[in-house]
């Protein structure tokens, strides 16, 4: 634990340096500790949180940014983008998170400058550079700045320091973008985006822990941990689920025996590593 905490102290020095920031905050786990840090080192006053309202981006999570903020006394702003405006976006293609998220962080940056914010930071962290995140190449385009990454700060460990803080988010699951559950070149449109949503948030509501409902055209490939297979594929559980995720639209519900993975659309593409 003193690692972490060396690492926490040079992330709290690296965001005093700064002054002042615009934190990109989604309530997630990276971005909560990174607000909490940043609030930390300068003081609420200096500090401002802004959260995108996204199609593609469940309302539950806006509303959690909103609570975070207010019961701290941060300031928060809410930008709303429609994704469908995006060029790309629909179709899907490989740097499609590349496309939506430099069309986001642009209007970001404008809202932090006319907020009085020149500089925005956000939270992607020590691991993420290890997978495939066309998205870091627009934050680099762009300027944006990622402390917890610069502090080599991993997930696990930033989970842990969550915990030992006291944050909301310790143990939340991670929950990225719906529009990382359909396989590149499939159209995305409001409804299946729809349709994932809801399938996600009957799995929640069932005590499913980490959970995607990955959906190839009219069939959903169900995700969930390892351990929770077997109560998933249960008669009684398999019923409610099927019947409810055939109401949503889907002809097909699947079972993926391989069990949650982060970012499983990902595996077999050639490795893309960004700098």
């Amino acid at each position: 634990m003193t690692e972490i905490r060396e690492k926490y102290q040079n992330l709290l020095t690296g965001l005093k340096a700064r002054s002042k920031v615009a934190v990109a905050f989604s309530a997630g786990v990276d971005s909560t500790l990174l607000l909490h840090a940043a609030c930390e080192a300068l003081g609420t006053e200096n500090v401002l949180a802004i959260t995108g309202k996204l199609a593609a981006f469940p309302d539950r999570e806006g509303r959690e940014a909103e609570d975070f903020c207010r019961e701290r006394g941060i300031r928060h702003i809410t930008v709303t983008l429609n994704q469908f405006t995006v060029p790309g976006f629909e179709d899907n293609p490989l740097d499609r998170c590349y496309r939506c998220k430099k069309a986001l962080f642009t209007a970001f940056l404008a809202t932090a400058k006319e907020a009085g914010f020149s500089l925005l930071i956000e939270g992607t962290n020590g691991d993420d550079p290890k997978g495939y995140r066309p998205g870091i190449r627009a934050l680099a385009e762009l300027g944006v700045q990622s402390p917890l990454k610069e502090a080599a700060l991993t997930k696990d460990e930033i989970r842990s320091l969550s915990r030992e803080l006291g944050l909301p988010t310790a143990a939340k699951p991670s929950l990225p973008c719906l529009a990382t559950r359909f396989p590149y070149g499939e159209r995305i449109t409001p409804e299946k985006i729809r349709m994932a949503d809801e399938g996600e948030r009957l799995l929640l509501s069932l005590g499913f822990r980490d959970v995607r409902v990955r959906c190839h055209e009219k069939t959903a490939r169900i995700e969930v941990d390892r351990d929770e297979i077997s109560r998933l594929a249960s008669p009684e559980i398999r019923e409610t689920v099927t019947k409810a995720l055939r109401e949503l639209g889907f002809q097909y519900v699947t079972l993926d025996l391989n069990g949650f993975r982060s970012g499983s659309w990902d595996e077999g593409l050639a490795d893309s590593r960004q700098p």
